[in-house]
């Protein structure tokens, strides 16, 4: 492979691990003033909640990774509207009841968790399950046990601000709403990309090196976790 063919990897590779070393990677998209809100919160905020589960999937670059992951190999809009669903049936399940029943998750363990379900994406669209264990898991049924995952580490996120618990099944409602918005927005612009991509032959030249990308970067947002829980957990 020559220098130029090579370049393209450098440019996919590029923003990819930028991001990843930008701290709002790990902040999920609470960034202080939306922090302060949540402290100060004693009432029904629809439009405000709304705001705030957008910016939250805007910005949460481990469930967007996730995601790019799932729809990479999808070129169909009917299997692009089943794969998300399920996850976001899955996340929404488990921030509701989770939020609403206090059930509370070590935020460093939840996030490790997450990580791992990007590498798994990542291994899974490069067929290392058949390859390695002459298997293949059952992507729809994993995708919504990772979103049940996604949506715990959305939870803890919310628990650890102590909102107001009346009326509080309002906000979140509004909260979840906001979080898909945030996606169908995000998602719409990552499928024109991919779309647009697909039309070159260098989607499928580059395809094991962009999963090879999404994996380390699942693998780095994991020992990032790991690490927070070894040393404050």
């Amino acid at each position: 492979m020559t220098p130029a063919t090579q370049r393209p990897v450098w440019l996919i590779g590029l923003p990819f691990f930028l991001c990843l070393l930008s701290p709002s990677v790990f902040a999920h998209g609470v960034d202080a003033n939306t922090e302060r809100f949540l402290l100060a919160n004693q009432g029904v905020a629809i439009g405000p909640f709304l705001y705030i589960g957008a910016m939250h999937m805007v910005t949460g670059y481990d469930h967007l990774l996730f995601l790019i992951g799932v729809i990479f190999f999808l070129f169909r809009t009917r299997d692009v509207l089943i794969y998300v669903s399920l996850f976001t049936l899955g996340h929404s399940l488990t921030l509701l009841f989770g939020v609403l029943n206090n059930m509370a998750v070590n935020p460093f363990l939840i996030d490790a968790i997450i990580g791992l379900s990007i590498v798994y994406k990542g291994f899974d669209n490069l067929g290392g399950f058949r390859r390695l264990f002459g298997f293949q898991p059952n992507t729809k049924i994993a995708v919504m046990i990772f979103g049940l995952f996604h949506g715990f580490g959305l939870a803890t996120k919310l628990q650890g601000f102590s909102l107001p618990q009346a009326e509080l099944w309002k906000n979140l409602l509004a909260f979840n709403v906001g979080v898909e918005l945030g996606q169908f927005i995000v998602l719409l612009y990552i499928l024109i990309a991919l779309d647009f991509w697909r039309r070159h032959k260098s989607f499928y030249s580059f395809s094991t090196a962009t999963n090879t990308l999404l994996m380390t970067g699942g693998l780095i947002l994991f020992g990032y976790q790991i690490t927070g829980y070894l040393i404050n957990g």
